[in-house]
Order: C-alpha cells, then sequence, then structure tokens
C-alpha cells in the first residue's frame, strides 16, 4: 500500500486493534488510484466515518482500520458471491445514504464515470433513462431490490466488481 513506514514495527495489541493507516495509503492500491470511485469506497468501508455508526473514544476516526481493509478486500474478491458485491455496490452508489438511488445519487454516480466526458443535459437524459428501465414500482427512485434486479442482469458486473490481490 505505499509506505510501511506508517505502520510501527512494534506496538502493544491494544496499539494494534485501534491502528489507523490514513486513506492516502489507500488509494494507492492500484486498482483504487484510477477507480472514479475511490473516495466513495474508503467512505463505505471506513464506518467510523458513516452516519449512524457508534464511534469510539479510544479509537480515530481518520484513515482505515485492518478489520475494514479486510472487509473491503474480501467484498472486492473475486470469489465474493454476488449478492455481497450487490449490496456494497448499492451502498457505494447511494452517496446520501438515504436507501434509496434518486436522481442526485444517479447523477452524481454518472458524472463520476464519464468524468466530464458528458455535458448536464446528457447526464439527466442517461438518469432518466436509467430510471425509466430501471424504476418498477414507479416511485422515481431506484430501491435495493429495482438496484438488484439491473445489477444480475448484467453479464460483467461480477467481473468489473472486483479488485485482484
Amino acid at each position: 500500500m505505499g509506505d510501511p513506514g506508517v505502520v510501527p514495527r512494534s506496538m502493544t495489541p491494544q496499539q494494534a486493534s485501534t491502528l489507523r493507516i490514513p486513506l492516502s495509503c489507500l488509494t494507492r492500491i492500484p486498482e483504487l488510484k484510477e477507480n472514479p470511485f475511490r473516495q466513495r469506497i474508503s467512505e463505505v468501508f471506513t464506518r467510523c466515518q458513516n452516519p449512524g455508526q457508534q464511534s469510539r473514544p479510544d479509537v480515530s476516526n481518520e484513515g482505515i482500520c485492518f478489520e475494514e481493509f479486510l472487509e473491503m478486500m474480501s467484498v472486492f474478491s473475486e470469489q465474493a458471491p454476488r449478492d455481497l458485491k450487490v449490496f456494497y455496490a448499492f451502498k457505494i452508489y447511494d452517496f446520501d445514504e438515504d436507501g434509496v438511488l434518486g436522481s442526485s445519487d444517479l447523477e452524481r454516480t454518472c458524472r463520476q464515470l464519464v468524468e466530464g466526458g458528458l455535458n448536464g443535459d446528457e447526464v439527466a437524459t442517461v438518469c432518466r433513462k436509467v430510471l425509466e428501465e430501471s424504476d418498477i414500482d414507479g416511485d422515481g427512485v431506484l430501491s435495493y431490490l429495482e438496484f438488484e434486479h439491473v445489477v444480475t442482469r448484467a453479464s460483467d458486473f461480477m467481473a468489473t466488481f472486483h479488485i485482484r490481490i
């Protein structure tokens, strides 16, 4: 992950259990470095930075701990089950963390994917088409079940939602 100097050579069990590696080290992983969602992936897998998570006073909220890193690598492994990958993909795209993929989530996802390759009208058109084709109940947002339905039909999802280790 880059700089082995961020991890002390010796530490107590307490220090080891609370050690957090800076997110800047995490984003140096080659597969994440070029990923347009690298920041969001870091946020999703770093529980201490997520709303609703209880932070412990003895643990720094900065960076990622070993257990969180293992969880992330497990989800992105080629052997991870499809339903686990779908669950985390949904969390990554649910930027406002309201439990649905609304217009703002879809627009942000689209903008990050194309990185300036589409203008505002084109992004809005893409998002409208996604909702037209995927919003089964017509409520204007994608629920987890609707997202899962779409993703399970995508033949390349399992091949692209992974990190080789």
